[in-house]
């Protein structure tokens, strides 16, 4: 029984952080686009990221490192404050 519900926190915890991922993904889709950037690949050349990488970021897709995301918050002028104070406001993706 004890494994049953350690295999239940474990989901629960994947689930949350898999939500996170999104909105964070969502977030950054939302400020490249008030950058005026359509694509996200002329977005992540501009600002020397990889492509792909940037795309998984934008999806939700890979674990973001905290590396990373500064360089994004210091391409869109934000604090991490502004920017996870400002996340929870974000609609949540559909998709």
């Amino acid at each position: 029984m004890r494994e049953i519900v350690l295999n239940l926190a474990s989901v629960k915890e994947k689930e949350a952080l898999d939500d996170t991922l999104k909105k964070i993904g969502l977030k950054l889709t939302n400020l490249r686009l008030k950058k005026g950037y359509t694509s996200h690949e002329d977005f992540a050349y501009d600002y020397e990221i990889p492509r792909v990488q940037y795309w998984r970021i934008e999806k939700g897709k890979t674990n973001l490192t905290m590396k990373s995301l500064m360089k994004l918050l210091a391409i869109h002028k934000m604090t991490v404050e502004e920017f996870f104070s400002a996340l929870h406001k974000e609609p949540k993706n559909k998709n």
